[in-house]
């Protein structure tokens, strides 16, 4: 027996300046996360030490399009079928995630290349853009890692699904031809 087609979320979105904005959206309970479906929720983000490397949990939930690879794909795949209203604790292994850590990613540059100030621990950014940790300082050389920091992690996800609803065409994934 169906109760009714709607679940009221309540959304609470803080501002830059302080400012509180309290309004409601309605998502229908019915309609399941899948791909070109616009998703939003909430989200925390645990490395293996326990330690929390991100949440967005009260603050304005991190929205998306499933299927259009916008977050790491373990967890894509893991949100297929559910529902506005559901939690799950989700594991993601490093495959599906960041992937492995590789070796071959650690990469020696001269020192004169980077800040002057440059010490081991600092989390640069190449010109790719790509964050780059300093592993290894010396006189003329530096040590440099382009892996992804959470490459090699399995992170487990404590998700919150506010809101599914049906994207406009401009948000559905593109079609693979075989």
């Amino acid at each position: 027996m169906r109760h009714g087609c709607h679940l009221f979320v309540g959304l609470v979105i803080a501002l830059g300046s302080g400012q509180v904005f309290s309004g409601g959206a309605y998502a229908q309970s019915d309609v399941t996360i899948a791909d070109g479906m616009k998703v939003s929720l909430e989200y925390t983000l645990t490395l293996p030490d326990k330690s929390v490397a991100d949440s967005n949990v009260g603050q304005a939930p991190l929205t998306f399009v499933q299927g259009a690879h916008e977050i790491v794909p373990g967890l894509e795949k893991a949100l297929d079928g559910m529902k506005a209203g559901q939690k799950r604790r989700i594991d993601v292994a490093a495959q599906d995630a960041y992937g492995p850590y590789n070796n071959k990613l650690r990469q020696s540059v001269d020192k004169d290349k980077l800040p002057k100030d440059v010490k081991i621990g600092d989390i640069l950014q190449a010109a790719d853009n790509r964050l780059v940790k300093v592993l290894e300082v010396n006189e003329k050389k530096v040590l440099i890692d382009l892996n992804h920091p959470l490459a090699g992690k399995t992170l487990t996800f404590d998700v919150n699904v506010i809101k599914v609803e049906k994207g406009d065409a401009s948000d559905a994934p593109e079609s693979k031809t075989p």
